[in-house]
């Protein structure tokens, strides 16, 4: 067993590793497996999984029981191998039961695949004829045949949905008939929709491979080595597949579980997603591949190669394993301390342009470029031999990077120039310092590194719309930040000579002088002790605002002449008592300054002037007749209390006696 990885997905081949010869004895082989350890490891699945002759097609029963493998095509008509159909290359078609070779009968032309109508029990043959022969297997004759444009057919299927019988041609078309009516519903140029802007075309693309999934979804494949997916109601792919190698795929089958599609040439084994065409993963077995079989509902691959010995490959994230080898689930988890990963640490990954240029195109799909994703690997040695004999001048090239990626490294090294944005450039410089004294700190320290601000998309909008300016001459501002008069003044000259290095870039002048060194260490030695002073300068300011403030509001207040109002009872208006529901009423529809008037003559009432000029307005609430009842029999309840209150004089101890009290 041998175990790959790509895309972190684990391939492994369980027909790979040492075998020992047959004729060794019992004993013999337990001496050579104790020493040997490829021998020890090897695991064998299935006894005797060989084929006397090289086989080109491989299917597995509908039960999962039985795995048959033949040398043109077959089909199981049953769960089981009760029922088989084979078609040979001689033209013959032989029928088998369980007990074995049940009948035999001929096309008129040689077969290249058929498949089997369940409805009608109609057997439909392509080949190397326009005609599709119909062998009806319930009447045990032939039917009339379906007549297609094409002069050749090499792949069919039926949809088992809902019966259409589509044909592969070798003009590179797809003719859909309707078994019911026995006429043509749809014609498909797959020829046309294969080839892309990279894909270099000598012949016409003929179909080599078709299947159908669900009702409306079928994948064509062609003899050019690209994989078309359709949706049955449009005639444009929903998806181009290019294996890079140019070869004929084999084989096409849908995985249900991960929606991936599975797709062979005779060099290398592709699974992609269908919806997003994503390669899963890929396989490229020793030998060349003649057709593909998934192992239903399992992980399990099978392969049939251009050798007698078939290939087992178990990849456990597209399903459990089978019933009968259900160990491998426990036996990869031991394997996987081991892996034999696949890295092209040696290679050069090239694209089909970088192919043209060097003038190495005749070597695709020879073992000296292999196919991944867009392009291809290429080893590295010679990739760089065939580089210099095509640009002998590639020196030069090296030695002009070289000194520009010296020259890049030498203006790295001064100071670098910071893109402030258009609004609140003050705040964004100020930041930018305080992350390069973070970063200081960081190297000195150990320090966990937090986000900025400037990085951070929740305050974009804060350098980026004008109404988030910060006013710098606002009185919150200032009493907020008493340094930042002396601080803002640095940072501005600072923010000047940014926007003047800001213009001149593009024209790439020299750095303008500065201060020396010792300057600059002076003169911020004597902004700190000027900070105490600068603090208590900004606080007398602005106090001395705030006294000048409160001086002209007494002012103000001392110039404003309080006039009498006087206001005057509307004619015919009438008070009573608030018992009245009625008064009530028409009390409530009134307006609020009618309801002031009516509280200022009943005395509840009261407007003052404050010293400051303002106005004070103070109610009284009326009390209601049962209120005022209330508190007269309050106050004579409690002036009876008063009169039969007792003294309790007399109960006082006297001296030293009793219990002392604590």
């Amino acid at each position: 067993m041998q175990v790959s990885s790509l895309n972190e997905v684990k391939i492994y081949s369980l027909s790979c590793g040492k075998s020992l010869p047959e004729w060794l004895s019992d004993r013999k082989k337990r001496a050579l497996q104790k020493k040997d350890v490829d021998v020890r490891r090897r695991i064998e699945l299935i006894q005797d999984f060989e084929m006397p002759t090289v086989c080109t097609t491989i299917k597995v029963s509908k039960d999962g029981q039985y795995i048959l493998a033949t040398v043109v095509t077959f089909d199981i008509l049953s769960d089981d191998y009760s029922k088989i159909v084979f078609l040979h290359n001689d033209r013959y078609i032989e029928f088998h039961s369980q007990q074995g070779f049940y009948y035999k009968t001929r096309i008129p032309k040689f077969g290249r695949d058929f498949s089997y109508h369940y409805p009608s029990c109609d057997l439909y043959f392509v080949g190397a004829s326009s005609e599709v022969y119909r062998l009806n297997l319930e009447q045990g004759r032939y039917l009339n045949p379906l007549q297609t444009d094409a002069a050749e057919n090499n792949v069919c299927d039926i949809n088992s949905e809902h019966g259409l019988f589509a044909t592969g041609t070798v003009e590179g078309r797809v003719e859909c008939w309707d078994p019911r009516t026995r006429n043509r519903v749809g014609l498909l140029d797959c020829a046309l929709s294969s080839v892309t802007a990279d894909s270099e075309i000598n012949s016409i693309p003929t179909i080599s491979a078709l299947k159908f999934n669900g009702a409306l979804t079928m994948a064509v494949g062609t003899s050019t080595g690209q994989v078309l997916l359709y949706d049955l109601r449009s005639d444009k792919p929903l998806l181009v597949k290019d294996h890079q190698y140019g070869l004929p795929i084999k084989s096409v089958h849908f995985q249900e579980s991960l929606d991936l599609i599975l797709s062979a040439d005779s060099r290398i084994i592709k699974m992609w997603n269908k919806n997003s065409g994503k390669i899963f993963t890929s396989l490229e077995p020793e030998h060349d591949i003649n057709d593909v079989c998934l192992y239903p509902n399992s992980g399990m691959l099978l392969t049939a190669n251009e050798t007698p010995k078939m290939g087992i490959y178990y990849i456990p994230v597209l399903g459990p394993a089978p019933r009968w080898c259900s160990f491998l689930d426990n036996l990869t988890e031991e394997l996987e301390e081991n892996p034999e990963s696949t890295v092209y640490d040696d290679y050069k990954f090239v694209t089909r342009k970088d192919l043209e240029n060097l003038g190495l195109t005749h070597l695709i799909g020879s073992p000296f470029l292999r196919a991944y994703m867009h392009g291809f690997f290429m080893d590295i040695r010679l990739y760089h031999k065939v580089k210099l004999m095509v640009n002998p001048f590639a020196y030069e090239e090296y030695r002009k990077d070289k000194i520009r990626q010296k020259i890049e490294e030498t203006r790295a090294q001064r100071v670098q120039l910071k893109k402030l944005p258009k609004v609140n450039k003050e705040l964004a410089l100020k930041l930018i310092e305080e992350e390069e004294e973070k970063q200081k700190s960081m190297w000195k320290k150990k320090v966990k590194n937090l986000p900025n601000i400037l990085t951070d998309d929740r305050f974009k909008v804060m350098f980026e719309n004008p109404d988030f300016q910060v006013d710098e001459e606002s009185e919150e501002f200032r009493l907020l930040n008493p340094l930042v008069s002396k601080i803002s003044e640095k940072r501005k000259k600072k923010l000047r000579l940014l926007e003047q290095q800001e213009r001149h870039e593009q024209e790439d002048e020299e750095e303008p002088e500065g201060k020396p060194s010792d300057a600059e260490s002076s003169e911020s030695s004597d902004d700190e002790k000027d900070w105490v002073e600068e603090v208590r300068k900004q606080r007398r300011l602005l106090h001395q605002e705030e006294k000048r403030k409160r001086q002209e509001q007494v002012k103000e207040d001392q110039q404003t002449v309080l006039k009498p109002q006087f206001y005057e009872i509307k004619a015919g208006e009438e008070f009573r008592s608030f018992k009245d529901s009625a008064t009530k009423q028409k009390l409530m529809n009134k307006t609020l300054e009618d309801r002031l008037k009516l509280e200022a003559r009943n005395g509840t009432l009261n407007v003052s002037d404050t010293t400051v000029g303002s106005k004070q307005l103070t109610f009284t609430l009326k009390r209601s007749e049962q209120q005022k009842k209330q508190q007269e029999a309050e106050k004579l309840h409690r002036q009876e209390r008063k009169k039969l209150r007792r003294s309790a004089g007399h109960l006082k101890s006297k001296h030293k006696r009793g219990r002392p009290f604590h």
